[in-house]
């Protein structure tokens, strides 16, 4: 299974954060730029009428030997439980790749003007859709307590701290 993927980006963001943090992404605003030597507007015909956007790209600035396989506790957190690299969702990924879903604000030709995208400036996008409710999680979600506690300021409003 060591099967290897050539993946080209598609786009960039351009804005928004330059330094990846743990919380504080909400109201963040960025562009995504579509490669226009690859793509034409045509490329985004329709997807105006999306209010969200799923987004993958890559965790450029991940240091590939912060790679930690084995169980580890959420942002180091001793009152959290260890697990392994597939219960996280940070950016130490095997592959460094990392989705999101934002607003879509508006579009500016090959510009997508978007609100709470937690990629920072200069994240490679590999893949961008629209998102489509019916291909949301489907019967009842559950999720371990620490993660609602951890997760609590990801996407409160920057301005509540200024350092963000």
């Amino acid at each position: 299974m060591a099967d290897e993927l050539a993946v080209v980006p598609v786009a960039h963001v351009v804005g928004g954060r330059v330094e990846p943090t743990d919380d504080y992404w909400g109201g963040t605003r960025a562009v995504i730029r579509i490669d226009g030597n690859r793509f034409t507007e045509g490329a985004v015909v329709g997807l105006e009428a999306f209010s969200h956007i799923e987004v993958v790209f890559r965790f450029h600035l991940t240091d590939p030997s912060d790679l930690h396989p084995e169980p580890r506790r959420p942002r180091d957190n001793p009152d959290w439980p260890a697990g392994g690299i597939f219960a996280h969702r940070n950016m130490r990924r095997q592959n460094w790749i990392g989705v999101s879903r934002c607003r879509l604000l508006h579009i500016d030709g090959l510009d997508l003007h978007v609100e709470d995208l937690d990629a920072v400036d200069g994240t490679p996008v590999l893949d961008i859709k629209p998102w489509f409710s019916e291909m949301g999680p489907r019967g009842d979600v559950h999720q371990p307590n620490w993660v609602t506690e951890m997760l609590t300021d990801y996407y409160a409003p920057t301005e509540q701290h200024p350092q963000a």
